[in-house]
């Protein structure tokens, strides 16, 4: 089953299952050091908008992509799903810093 296609309930497991795993491997400070405002907020949109544009130059654009109709539509998808993440995370982390 594909991210797209899970439960609301399955996608949060999955996210507090990488949440247990990456405290393994974080500093205790992890929360605070990756909230809206912080370097590691700013990070997630640095990097966000980095597959988002390598999403979209090399696989959107790719002639093989551009042939095929379901394959445009599944990577234009996940380009726009990657502008809404950019978007969300941007308004929050300004508006954080902000304050």
């Amino acid at each position: 089953m594909s991210q797209l296609t899970q439960s609301i309930d399955e996608v949060e497991q999955l996210r507090q299952q990488y949440i247990d795993e990456a405290k393994e491997g974080l500093a205790a400070d992890w929360d605070d050091a990756s909230k809206a405002g912080s370097l590691g907020c700013h990070e997630l949109l640095d990097r966000t908008s980095l597959l988002m544009n390598n999403l979209d130059e090399y696989v959107l654009a790719h002639p093989a992509c551009l042939r095929n109709k379901e394959w445009f539509a599944l990577a234009h998808q996940a380009v726009d799903a990657l502008n809404q993440l950019y978007q969300k995370v941007g308004a929050e982390h300004i508006e954080d810093r902000d304050e």
